[in-house]
């Protein structure tokens, strides 16, 4: 009797090589050739009796019948995983692989240690963590959760709080030997600021600041901007470039080993939040849903 689902690698790798664009892409990810991948689509066309792809030498297109028979395939995979997370770690201990994306301020200070104990209690399961101030579509690039930076929009996912974050003002002492410790918001807008620019949209993140009781989003003025990674700016404060806000739990240690002076503490008081997020539980594996519940909720 023949089998009603052996060609299911070919859908596979027609479904690969729509995800990455490529055929190229496509045989780098599933560990095999393009020759490989281009024969196993040709199989699924005859099978069908339909062309999915149209391909040339410079470029490759989906057609209206590959669409069609893309979104059910997605879906018929997304079944599987399902049924895999579904019943993962309910006989014995936890295993399997969790993906996660962080920015890189938590990444490198906060989750090491918020990670330790899981690691320890489930020796089987592999995290595989992404660190990077880039917001990743959890679903579309198969992210099983992500923390976040910042007031979450409304975007069908579940989030937890994990906690509310102070920020301060920092300098090097040489830098402040240099220009001075400035007194007021005057004088720090006259000194060498160190924003930063939000990835997300280009924009310059504005400094939290408390002044005389009122909350204050300021616009710090600058002769250097960075971007991308926005542990930049510390490490060019520390090296005498000037002013930069950061998380305390950034500046702790540097601030105590006297490599950073805070600025303006009197300015203190504000704050950003970090949060969780991550789809619905019922389409999370068991080791998603004890990492979620291994990680501290804040206020």
């Amino acid at each position: 009797m023949a089998r009603q689902f052996d060609h299911m690698a070919d859908v596979e790798a027609f479904v690969t090589i729509i995800d990455k664009g490529t055929i190229s892409a496509a045989a780098v990810a599933l560990g095999t050739t393009p020759s490989v991948l281009s024969r196993a689509v040709a199989r699924l066309e005859a099978r069908l009796g339909v062309q999915l792809m149209r391909r040339t030498t410079r470029r490759l297109s989906i057609t209206e019948a590959g669409t069609l028979y893309l979104d059910q395939a997605r879906s018929a995979f997304g079944l599987i995983a399902d049924a895999e997370r579904a019943i993962q770690g309910q006989g014995g201990a936890l295993s399997g692989k969790v993906r996660i994306s962080v920015p890189t301020t938590y990444g490198h200070y906060r989750l090491p240690a918020l990670l330790r104990p899981f690691m320890e209690q489930h020796p089987q399961v592999t995290i595989e963590l992404s660190i990077s101030n880039r917001n990743v579509d959890l679903v579309a690039e198969g992210y099983d959760m992500a923390i976040r930076l910042g007031e979450l929009a409304d975007s069908g996912l579940a989030a937890k709080r994990l906690g509310d974050e102070a920020v301060c003002l920092v300098a090097s002492p040489a830098y402040v030997a240099h220009a001075g410790m400035p007194r007021d918001l005057d004088q720090l807008s006259r000194h060498a600021c160190l924003p930063f620019i939000l990835p997300s949209t280009g924009r310059q993140a504005p400094w939290l600041l408390r002044v005389d009781g009122q909350d204050l989003d300021w616009l710090a003025p600058a002769r250097m901007l960075v971007t991308d990674d926005v542990l930049g700016v510390v490490t060019l404060a520390q090296q005498g470039l000037g002013i930069c806000q950061t998380y305390h739990f950034i500046a702790e240690e540097r601030l105590a080993n006297g490599q950073l002076t805070e600025v303006l503490p009197a300015l203190r008081g504000r704050s950003r939040p970090f949060s969780l997020i991550y789809p619905p539980h019922r389409r999370m594996s068991a080791a998603s849903r004890a990492l979620i519940d291994c990680l501290p909720s804040g206020c």
